[in-house]
């Protein structure tokens, strides 16, 4: 019997910062709200936030919408702290 054989140990990428051009996606309920909201916590943790950049697809029933800003990323405290205030809200689902 052959030896199996183990994956590597993967750890994730580096990011090295200021990161420019840094995707967050915000999956949520659709609608107006929701989005204000993700606006609003983006703007307050990545200054200079360029609105003109930012996509909005809604799911395939309209029940749900994905929302990616292109940020400058400064540091993991300021990821940590964009993520914990985009999950404070119980209409967001998810945060990539």
């Amino acid at each position: 019997m052959a030896d199996a054989v183990k994956p590597a140990s993967q750890e994730a990428p580096k990011i090295e910062f200021p990161c420019e051009d840094y995707p967050v996606k915000v999956m949520g309920d659709a609608g107006t709200d929701f989005q204000q909201f993700a606006i609003e916590v983006m703007e307050r943790h990545a200054p200079g936030l360029d609105q003109t950049r930012i996509s909005i697809k809604a799911s395939r029933n309209g029940r749900f919408q994905s929302i990616t800003f292109f940020i400058t990323a400064t540091g993991v405290e300021q990821l940590q702290s964009l993520h914990e205030d985009l999950r404070s809200n119980s209409q967001t689902k998810m945060v990539l």
